[in-house]
C-alpha cells in the first residue's frame, strides 16, 4: 500500500471464512480478480490469515482477509482455528463459504453464532454450484461457483450492501478549524522516530487540515517557542506528540487550545470518553500491580521506546511504586484482564474502529479501567483537562 493509499484502519475489512476445501481461497480470487490466496486441493492450504488492501467496486477501498480453515484439526490446527477467530474482532463484513455438496456443518453453524453474537453482518455463499445448486432461501445467502464465475458480481454487491464506511464524513482534527486558520503539529525526532517518514497519525493529521483549507506548520518541540512568536495570528491549535506534552505545555499559552494526537484518534475512533475516565486508574496503582500496555502495530522497538520504556518509567515516577508491566502487540490481545490494574493502549492508528471497540469492550466486561499513551501521559503530567478543550462534553465529565 503506498503513503498516499488510504489507512488499513480506515477501509472495511471483508472476512472470508470457511472450512477447509469449501473453495473460500478460490471465491476469494474470483471476488478480487486477483490471485490473491494459494488455491489447491490440499487440505488446509492457507495456515495463517493473508490481509491485502486493495480498491474493490463497487466498495472502493477495502482489507481483503482470507482466513484458515475452521475446521482445522491436530495441535497446528487448533491454533489455526484460534487465528480464524481472531479475525472476527477486526471484520466488517464476513463471508462464510460453505461447499454446496457437503452443506452447513456444525462448524459453520457455531461460526454463524459468533458473527450474531459479535452483530458483524455476514453472507452465506454456498459455492460449487456447478456442481451441485443450492437454492438460496434468504437474502444473505446466494449460490455461486469460483470455478465458473456465476454469481460472483452478485457476491460483490451483496457484501457492498452490508458494507458501511461512514469515516468520510467524521474528522481528525478539522471540524473544530475555519478556513484559514493555523494549526501548529509539534513532532519530535528522536531516535525512535522512524527514519525519513512522519507517523500515520501525524500523516493523516496534516491531511485533514489541508483538506479543510486550513495551514498546517509543523515543527519540533525545541523550534516551537520561535514559531509561535513568528505568527502574527495565534494558532487555533496545538497538536503535540504525547512524548512532549509536558514540555510544550508550559510553550503555549493558556489561551491557544492545546492536544494532542492520541487524544484526537481516541475521539476519532470512538474511546475518547472511556480513556478520559480510565486515566484516574494512575492513581490508585499500587506496589506490585500488573499494567498491561497494549500496541496495535508491531515495529522495531528502539533504545528509547514509548511502550516499554519511556511510558513505564513515567508511571513509576508519578506514583513512586514498584510496577510491574505487560506488553502485547499487533493483532495479539491479552485474553483475561481481570489480573491487570489497568490497560494503557496505543493511539490504535493502525486498528480498524471495530477491532479498537472489541479490546475497549473487554476492558469494560471485565471492569478494568482502560485508557490510551496520550491521555495517559496528559494525565500524569496535570494538564488532562486543558488537552480535553476541543472536547468540552467530555471534559465536563471530568469536572464532576
Amino acid at each position: 500500500m503506498s503513503l498516499n493509499s488510504t489507512p488499513s484502519a480506515d477501509r472495511i475489512h471483508i472476512s472470508f471464512f470457511g472450512k477447509r476445501n469449501a473453495g473460500k481461497s478460490s471465491v476469494v480470487n474470483a471476488v478480487t480478480g486477483q490471485n490473491l490466496a494459494i488455491v489447491s486441493d490440499v487440505l488446509g492450504t492457507t495456515t495463517d490469515p493473508v490481509l491485502k488492501a486493495m480498491e474493490l467496486l463497487p466498495m472502493g477501498p477495502v482489507v481483503i482477509i482470507d482466513t484458515p480453515g475452521i475446521d482445522d484439526e491436530g495441535e497446528l490446527g487448533a491454533l489455526r482455528v484460534k487465528k480464524s477467530y481472531q479475525m472476527l474482532n477486526k471484520t466488517d463484513v464476513a463471508v462464510l463459504v460453505i461447499d454446496s455438496a457437503s452443506g452447513v456443518s456444525d462448524e459453520d453453524s457455531k461460526l454463524i453464532e459468533h458473527f450474531k453474537q459479535k452483530e458483524i453482518p455476514y453472507i452465506i455463499a454456498y459455492n460449487k454450484s456447478d456442481l451441485k445448486s443450492v437454492e438460496a432461501g434468504r437474502e444473505n445467502e446466494i449460490s455461486v461457483s469460483a470455478a465458473t464465475g456465476e454469481n460472483i458480481n452478485a457476491l460483490k454487491e451483496l457484501i457492498a450492501g452490508l458494507a458501511k464506511n461512514d469515516k468520510g464524513n467524521r474528522h481528525i482534527v478539522s471540524q473544530m478549524l475555519s478556513k484559514g486558520d493555523i494549526a501548529v503539529l509539534v513532532v519530535p525526532i528522536d531516535a525512535a522516530a522512524p527514519k525519513g517518514r512522519l507517523i500515520l497519525p501525524q500523516q493523516q493529521t496534516i491531511r485533514d487540515i489541508i483538506d479543510a483549507h486550513c495551514i498546517s506548520i509543523v515543527a519540533q518541540p525545541e523550534e516551537l517557542p520561535s514559531v509561535l512568536a513568528s505568527l502574527k495570528e495565534k494558532p487555533r491549535i496545538v497538536i503535540t506528540d504525547s512524548q512532549a506534552f509536558a514540555q510544550v505545555s508550559r510553550l503555549v499559552p493558556d489561551d491557544i487550545m492545546l492536544t494532542s494526537f492520541s487524544i484526537l484518534f481516541a475521539n476519532y475512533k470512538g474511546n475518547l470518553r472511556l480513556a478520559s475516565a480510565g486515566a484516574a486508574a494512575i492513581d490508585t496503582l499500587e506496589d506490585g500491580d500488573l499494567v498491561l500496555i497494549s500496541e496495535g502495530c508491531t515495529h522495531h522497538r528502539q533504545c528509547d521506546d514509548i511502550g516499554t520504556v519511556k511510558l513505564p518509567r513515567l508511571i513509576k515516577k508519578y506514583t513512586g511504586k514498584e510496577i510491574n508491566f505487560e506488553w502485547t502487540s499487533g493483532t495479539e490481545f491479552a485474553e483475561g484482564l481481570k489480573k491487570y490494574k489497568m490497560v494503557i493502549h496505543c493511539g490504535g492508528c493502525m486498528l480498524n474502529e471495530r477491532e479498537m471497540k472489541y479490546r475497549l469492550k473487554c476492558a469494560e466486561d471485565e471492569g478494568v479501567p482502560i485508557t490510551n499513551y496520550g491521555t495517559a501521559i496528559a494525565y500524569m503530567n496535570g494538564i488532562l483537562r486543558r488537552s480535553l478543550a476541543p472536547f468540552p462534553e467530555i471534559q465536563k465529565l471530568l469536572d464532576k
